[in-house]
């Protein structure tokens, strides 16, 4: 039997801060808007995705606050790298984000992919984590490596 070819994804930038300020659940994947030169500067690695969320106008999702820089060979001088860009979704996910935005929530970025040659967004629906589950979690992450460091010794 002939296995399938697997759909590479090849990160290209990733939102790290979101994991730890954020209890993260369900997940979708949208495509962006972006002219040619931010395409070129995305794939340099000039993105990023740290301060960035998601807000829905008209029944249209959009990327807030997103860095992305300006092309090294782009001649455009009236560049804006944290312009709002349009993200696409099928109508049955814009309508479960909406529904599940509600007081308390927010939709985040949580990184940015290469799948079939298309530039991806994967967005995360999330509950801003309180500090005592912050510092539970950080403790917990040091007992584990603690843990691992005692198993090495031996």
């Amino acid at each position: 039997m002939k296995s399938k070819k697997t759909k590479l994804k090849n990160t290209l930038s990733a939102n790290k801060t979101a994991y730890h300020k954020y209890l993260l659940q369900d997940t979708y994947t949208a495509g962006i808007v972006l002219t040619g030169a931010e395409v070129k500067a995305i794939k340099t690695g000039k993105m990023n995705l740290k301060e960035a969320f998601v807000k829905v106008f008209n029944d249209e999702p959009y990327l807030i606050n997103a860095f992305i820089g300006q092309y090294s060979k782009d001649s455009r001088s009236d560049y804006n790298p944290k312009t709002d860009r349009k993200l696409l979704l099928n109508k049955r996910e814009i309508s479960q984000i909406q529904t599940k935005l509600t007081k308390g929530t927010a939709a985040i970025p949580t990184k940015a992919f290469l799948k079939n040659g298309f530039i991806k967004i994967e967005l995360a629906i999330g509950k801003p984590k309180k500090l005592f589950n912050k510092k539970q979690e950080l403790k917990i992450k040091d007992e584990k490596k603690e843990a691992q460091r005692a198993l090495k010794a031996r």
